[in-house]
């Protein structure tokens, strides 16, 4: 059945909750509650959803009201916000579908008869867990608190952070039928407001019914071309630390309700690299942590490509490194080994996130034994094959950008393919791919991704890869003293 859609409220209140009422099917929905008081001798109508409301200021706020007088009762709704609500994130609305949003995210409604606007109380307390550290993005120094699935509390750690006027904290929304939050958070001051203007142009222009997968959704419509390049295009963090030290470098973190991760961007290879045991340890420390993570990270690309390569063409070994061919001559192809095992290492990974923490150590002890020494004993891989998955399967997670570990992976494997069918100029080629791959990516912003590669900036360049011993900021303001 069709329903009557009403812009405006009328004034009426019996004409006003019968629209609602029919609008929110309240005989239908358990968790949407209204209940009709008398406020300053009019009849008036509270809506709220069970479960988002604070219960023991609802009893106050209600109390309050209904100890109102009609004497006391002012002209208009604005009257009433201002001087008879005893509460400080209050509104007026009178168009119907703002106020059912709101309503439908928690805000408490109320209306009374007489009044062509709502009360709206902003009184949300949505069900959150602790801000703990978070499982994926650990330190081994520093601060110990992860951004949740509450919104307003990870605006509110990147506040804690960052105590300046010039932070902004922009609110927007998306989906036709979830009306998801999203926060754009920069400093106006610093950020590229051209490029800020096109991602707030960008999520205007969102048409979907509902950011269903959040920040991957989000993702997914603002940057919509060359998805066959798997590297990452923003950069995922849980941490408020390293999203404030990125909006105070200029960049914007975008926050999406239900998301306990920030987007960063723009951003480019060398900001995904970036980890915060970087800066919590001494500038020798950060600068050699960051160096062994880019090396491995390497490695883990050619590691296997290369050995494959040297073993089909054995002549090429030197005779001091002849200890790397096989022992044994192997009963399976060797480029059909790593190719099994690249596929069985994901495997593991799926298992382990669906296997219970009481299960977890028994079937890993299982799983290591019988894809270790058994599977080398019964001839279906050989011990250096198996040495350098492992060693690839363990570095992947030197770095915590799971796209990054899986676009290389996907590198991996092509180099593998293009190594076994062409040799020596297979190899080459893949490489070449590799890196044309990361050179001829663009960032969100369309820039450069290899920054400051290309376009070449020494001095940048010289502080991605080297610690800093203190931020340029800071020098500048001393230089200036």
């Amino acid at each position: 059945m069709n329903k009557e859609v009403r812009e405006k409220m009328s004034g009426s209140l019996a004409q006003d909750m019968e629209y609602l009422n029919r609008m929110l099917d309240v005989d239908s929905n358990f968790d949407i509650i209204y209940r009709v008081i008398h406020v300053g001798g009019r009849e008036a109508c509270m809506y709220l959803v069970d479960g988002f409301c604070k219960d023991e200021l609802m009893q106050k706020l209600l109390q309050y009201f209904m100890d109102l007088t009609p004497d006391k009762m002012p002209e208009d709704m604005h009257g009433i916000s201002k001087k008879f609500t005893p509460y400080v994130e209050v509104d007026v609305e009178d168009r119907f579908d703002t106020m059912i949003n709101f309503l439908l995210s928690g805000v408490f409604l109320l209306l009374i008869d007489g009044y062509s606007k709502a009360l709206l109380i902003d009184s949300r307390s949505y069900p959150a867990r602790s801000v703990g550290e978070p499982e994926k993005d650990k330190v081994l120094r520093g601060s110990k608190d992860g951004f949740v699935e509450t919104v307003v509390f990870n605006t509110a750690l990147i506040r804690r952070r960052i105590r300046s006027t010039d932070l902004r904290m922009e609110m927007l929304s998306a989906g036709e039928s979830s009306h998801t939050d999203i926060v754009l958070c920069y400093m106006n001051q610093r950020v590229d407001h051209q490029f800020l203007d096109t991602i707030r142009r960008k999520i205007s222009e969102i048409k979907v019914d509902a950011l269903t997968m959040n920040q991957e959704s989000l993702a997914e419509c603002l940057y919509q071309r060359k998805w066959y390049n798997p590297f990452p295009k923003f950069k995922y963090t849980e941490r408020p630390d390293t999203a404030a030290a990125q909006v105070l470098e200029g960049n914007i973190v975008i926050l999406v309700d239900n998301s306990p991760s920030a987007m960063i961007l723009p951003t480019t290879i060398f900001d995904v690299v970036e980890e915060a045991d970087d800066y919590y340890f001494p500038p020798i420390t950060g600068t050699y942590l960051r160096i062994t993570r880019l090396l491995i990270s390497i490695l883990t690309y050619i590691l296997t490509p290369t050995f494959l390569l040297l073993v089909n063409n054995s002549q090429w070994i030197p005779e001091s490194f002849s200890f790397i061919l096989l022992k044994e001559e192997p009963n399976i192809p060797l480029i059909w080994q790593f190719l099994i095992l690249e596929l069985a290492i994901d495997g593991l990974k799926l298992a382990a996130v669906n296997t219970p923490n009481m299960l977890s150590t028994p079937l890993s002890v299982l799983a290591a034994l019988v894809l270790g020494e058994f599977s080398v004993n019964s001839g279906w891989f050989s011990a250096e094959v198996m040495l350098y998955m492992a060693f690839v399967a363990v570095a992947n997670y030197t770095q915590q950008n799971y796209e990054l570990g899986y676009a290389l992976k996907f590198m991996r494997i092509l180099n593998l393919l293009l190594t076994q069918w062409f040799g020596l100029w297979g190899y080459i080629a893949g490489v070449l791919i590799a890196v044309l791959a990361i050179a001829c990516n663009k960032t969100v912003a369309k820039r450069s991704y290899i920054y400051p590669l290309i376009p070449f900036n020494g001095k940048d360049l010289k502080n991605r890869v080297i610690r800093r011993r203190l931020p340029e900021s800071f020098r500048r303001r001393e230089k200036a003293e």
